[in-house]
C-alpha cells in the first residue's frame, strides 16, 4: 500500500508537481492522452506549480499502443528516483500482460511508495491490483472487465458503476475518457475549480461528470442538475465520501451561504444538502457491501458514516433492509421513500 507522505501539498521537481504516466505494450492510447493533454493544458492555463508530465517504461523502451502507435518514454522506470506527486499506470488489451511482469509490478510498488497519491485508468486497475496497491480499497475499473478483476483479487472492493473512485490517496477511474473526469478532478484539488473549469472548457467537455455518474447508464440516465454549483458539488461529494461534507463546509466549498445552498439544493435536486450527502454515503456503501467482504465497521468508515449503527439505519431508511440482509440479496432493492415524500438525494 502507498506510504508517500499525503500531508505535503505535492511532491515536486523544483518548483513543479511531478507526474509518472506508467505505459506498456498494447496500452490504450487514449489512457495516456486523456491525464497528460489535461495536466498539459491546466499548465498552459498557469496551474502553478505546475505539472512536469512524464512517460515511463521499463527500460525506457518505447510503448506500441493497442493502434499500433509506437510512443516514445522519456524514463526507464527503473532510473526514476525520488518523490512523485501523482503516479498514473494506464490500461488497454495488454493490462494482463503487464499485471504478469513481475519486474513492472517491483517497480509500480517501489513508485507507489514515494507517491503522494497513486492513480489507475481503465483497466490500470489490474496492474494496481496485482501489485497489491489496492487490498482492502474501494475501486472501479472499466464496466466490461469488473467481474473478472473482482474473481482475481478479492480482497479487493470492485464497484464498476462509477466513473472514478478515490479511497484515500489511490485512485481508480472507469473506460478510457472517464480518465478526463479523473484528471479533472485532480486538477480541482490541486487547484481549485476554476482552473478545472477551463481546462474542461478547452477540452470541449462536461465538468466534471459526477463520480458516481453510472458507466453504462450515463447516456439513459437522468440529466445532471443543471446548476453548475450543484453538479460540482455532487461531484465532490461522490469523490470524498469520508470528508466533511456538512452543510456548512458545503457552502464553504462553493462561496455561498449555507440557507442559499439549501435553496439550491432544494430546486435541483428535489432534497436538501445532508439527505443529498447522506443518500450518496449509502448508495456507495452498499455497493461496498455488495461488492466485497469488508466488514460494516469497515464500510461505514469509508463512505463517512459515524458508527456501524449509523449505516444500519441509513440502510434500513434508504434501502427498507439492513446491510447484513443487503449483502445476501440476490438483486439490489431500489431505493424507497416514506408516503408522500421524493426518495432523498439526486
Amino acid at each position: 500500500m502507498p506510504t508517500g507522505d499525503t500531508s505535503r501539498p505535492g511532491s515536486r521537481r523544483g518548483d513543479q508537481r511531478r507526474v509518472l504516466i506508467v505505459a506498456y505494450n498494447d496500452a490504450q492510447i487514449l489512457d495516456i492522452a486523456c491525464p497528460s493533454g489535461a495536466l498539459d493544458i491546466a499548465n498552459r492555463y498557469g496551474a502553478q506549480p505546475p505539472y512536469a508530465i512524464e512517460l515511463g517504461t521499463l527500460g525506457r523502451r518505447a510503448a506500441r499502443s493497442s493502434a499500433g502507435i509506437l510512443l516514445a518514454a522519456g524514463q526507464s522506470l527503473e532510473a526514476v528516483v525520488g518523490r512523485l506527486d501523482t503516479l498514473i499506470v494506464v490500461g488497454g488489451v495488454g493490462c494482463e500482460d503487464a499485471a504478469a511482469d513481475e519486474r513492472l509490478l517491483g517497480q509500480v510498488r517501489r513508485l507507489a511508495a514515494h507517491s503522494r497519491r497513486v492513480a489507475s485508468v481503465c483497466t490500470g486497475a489490474y496492474v494496481l491490483a496485482a501489485a497489491g496497491l489496492l487490498d482492502h480499497r474501494r475501486v472501479t475499473t472499466h464496466w466490461g472487465w469488473g467481474d473478472r478483476l473482482a474473481e482475481r483479487h478479492p480482497a479487493v472492493a470492485v464497484d464498476a458503476n462509477p466513473l472514478y473512485i478515490r479511497d484515500g490517496n489511490v485512485y481508480t477511474s472507469a473506460g478510457v475518457t472517464s480518465a478526463l473526469d479523473l484528471t479533472l478532478a485532480l486538477i480541482e484539488d490541486d487547484h481549485g475549480p476554476t482552473l478545472a473549469r477551463t481546462v474542461a472548457r478547452e477540452l470541449v467537455t462536461h465538468l466534471h461528470r459526477p463520480a458516481d455518474q453510472a458507466q453504462i447508464s450515463m447516456f439513459l440516465a437522468a440529466p445532471p442538475p443543471e446548476d453548475r454549483l450543484v453538479r460540482d458539488l455532487m461531484g465532490h461529494i461522490a469523490g470524498h465520501l469520508a470528508e466533511d461534507l456538512t452543510p456548512a463546509a458545503l457552502a464553504a466549498r462553493a462561496g455561498v451561504s449555507p440557507r442559499h445552498l439549501t435553496r439550491l439544493f432544494t430546486a435541483h435536486l428535489g432534497t436538501t444538502p445532508a439527505r443529498a450527502v447522506r443518500a450518496a454515503r449509502t448508495q456507495a456503501a452498499a455497493h461496498l457491501v455488495r461488492s466485497s467482504a469488508l466488514s460494516m465497521a469497515a464500510v461505514a468508515r469509508r463512505c463517512g458514516f459515524r458508527s456501524p449503527e449509523t449505516l444500519r439505519q441509513a440502510f434500513l431508511d434508504h434501502y427498507g433492509v439492513t446491510g447484513d440482509r443487503l449483502r445476501r440479496m440476490p438483486d439490489m432493492p431500489p431505493p424507497h421513500a416514506a408516503p408522500g415524500q421524493k426518495t432523498p438525494g439526486p
